[in-house]
C-alpha cells in the first residue's frame, strides 16, 4: 500500500471525535486507508446486499452486533444508521469508535449534518498525489501521469488505464449516476460527460452545453451538481473583489481524476497526450488537482480560486494564504521557461498589494526567479501552498 499523506489528519481526528467520516471518489483508496490505519476495527461493507438488508431491517440489532470500534464502508447506502450511531456516541463519547466512508455527498452529507453534527471529523480523500507516488518510488513522466492518472489500483495491480477508466465510467458514471438522475437518454448523458472532458480548465457555460447536448440548461445544471456531488468533477470559483475592474464571476471546471478526463477524450497512450489539442487544459487540470490534494491531505479548506477580468488579465490559480495574502500561480504545460510567463503575475502585483510574487508551474526542470516570481516543476506544486 502506498502511504497516504492524509493519514496524519485521520489519526488526529480519530483521537478527537467518536466518529470520523472519510469521503471522496470511488476507488480513491478510502477503504484501504481506513483498514490500514484502524487494523483492530471490525470492517463492514454496506455494499454487501445481505448486510445492507440486515441494517435496514433492524438498525439497533445490527449496531449491537457490529458495535464499535468498527469501519462502516459506503455508509450512504444505509443513512438510517447514522441517527442510531448518534445515540450511541452521545452515551459513550470514546474517540474513534466509528470510521465511516462514503462516495456520494448529498446522501452522506445531509445525513451526517443532521445526525452527527459536532460528533464527527470529516476528511475528503482524492486519488494519489504526485507527492505520494514520488515518496513510494514512482517517478513518471508528465504525459504518463496525464494518460494514466492517479487511481491507486493502477499502482498496485497490473490493470491498464484504458480498462480501468472504461469500467469506472460504465459502473459509476453510466450506471450509478444515471439511476440517481433518472437519465432516460444514455447517449445524451454520455455526450455531456465527454463534452465536459473537452472543457477542463474552461469557464462553465450552461447555455453552450445545453445547445451542444440538446437538453435544457436546467438539466445540465442538475447533471453538473450530481457529478460534483459524486466527486467526478469539481468547480473552481473565481476570486472576486472590487479591484476596480470588471471581474468574471463564473466557475471553472475540472475532473477529480485527470486520467478519466484523458480517457474520455479518447487518448489511448502517453504518446498521444502532448499532441492532443486539449493538452493545455489537461495539464492545468492535473496541477489544480495536485493543489487541491495538498490542501485536503493537510486537513485544510481548499481556499483555491482563479481570477480573470474582462480585459484578459488572469491567474490560473490563486491560493488564499494567511492574513488574506493571495498567492497567484500561472500554469504552463511546456518544458521551456519564458519570462513572458510572468506577465500576468506582475500585473496582478500592481492591481492590489494583497498579491504576493507568485509562481509559474511548468514542465521544465530549471527553477529561475524573475522579479520575485519563482518557476517550479509541476511535481513541486505542493510547495506553492505552504
Amino acid at each position: 500500500m502506498i502511504r497516504r499523506k492524509i493519514e496524519k489528519q485521520l489519526r488526529l481526528l480519530a483521537k478527537m471525535y467518536p466518529v470520523v467520516t472519510i469521503t471522496g471518489p470511488r476507488q480513491s483508496g478510502k477503504t484501504t486507508l481506513a483498514q490500514a490505519v484502524f487494523k483492530k476495527h471490525k470492517y463492514v461493507s454496506l455494499e454487501n446486499f445481505d448486510l445492507r438488508e440486515a441494517a435496514l431491517a433492524d438498525p439497533k440489532g445490527f449496531l449491537r452486533e457490529f458495535h464499535g470500534p468498527v469501519i462502516f464502508d459506503e455508509i450512504q447506502r444505509v443513512p438510517e444508521l447514522l441517527s442510531y450511531i448518534q445515540t450511541i456516541v452521545d452515551e459513550n463519547k470514546s474517540a474513534g469508535q466509528y470510521i465511516l466512508t462514503g462516495s456520494h455527498q448529498p446522501l452522506l452529507g445531509q445525513s451526517v449534518s443532521q445526525s452527527l453534527a459536532g460528533r464527527t471529523g470529516i476528511l475528503r480523500l482524492l486519488p494519489l498525489s504526485i507527492e505520494e507516488l514520488t515518496s513510494a518510488g514512482y517517478n513518471l513522466e508528465r504525459d504518463q501521469y496525464l494518460y494514466q492518472g492517479f487511481m491507486p489500483r493502477l499502482y498496485d495491480t497490473e490493470i491498464d488505464a484504458k480498462n480501468l477508466y472504461r469500467d469506472y465510467f460504465a459502473t459509476y458514471v453510466e450506471k450509478d449516476l444515471r439511476l440517481l438522475l433518472n437519465v432516460k437518454d444514455l447517449h445524451s448523458f454520455e455526450t455531456f460527460v465527454k463534452l465536459l472532458a473537452g472543457r477542463v480548465g474552461q469557464l462553465i457555460n450552461l447555455a453552450s452545453l445545453s445547445s451542444d447536448v440538446g437538453v435544457s440548461a436546467q438539466t445540465i445544471s442538475q447533471w453538473l451538481s450530481v457529478l460534483e456531488a459524486s466527486f467526478i468533477i469539481f468547480r473552481l470559483p473565481c476570486y472576486y473583489e472590487n479591484f476596480g475592474k470588471r471581474m468574471v464571476k463564473s466557475q471553472k471546471l475540472y475532473f477529480s481524476e485527470p486520467g478519466l478526463a484523458a480517457w474520455l477524450l479518447g487518448i489511448s497512450s502517453p504518446e498521444q497526450v502532448a499532441r492532443d489539442p486539449l493538452f493545455g487544459g489537461l495539464f492545468e487540470n492535473m496541477v489544480v488537482t495536485e493543489a487541491l490534494k495538498q490542501r485536503l491531505n493537510s486537513g485544510e479548506m481548499p481556499e483555491l480560486y482563479f481570477l480573470r477580468d474582462s480585459q484578459g488579465l488572469e491567474a490560473d490559480l490563486i491560493f488564499r494564504a494567511s492574513h488574506d495574502r493571495l498567492v497567484p500561480i500561472e500554469i504552463k504545460g511546456g518544458s521551456t521557461w519564458n519570462k513572458d510567463f510572468c506577465k500576468n503575475l506582475l500585473k496582478l502585483r500592481k492591481l492590489s498589494p494583497k498579491f504576493g510574487n507568485g509562481y509559474v508551474i511548468y514542465s521544465g526542470d530549471l527553477t529561475p526567479e524573475i522579479d520575485g516570481i519563482k518557476f517550479l516543476n509541476y511535481k513541486d506544486t505542493a510547495k506553492t501552498l505552504i
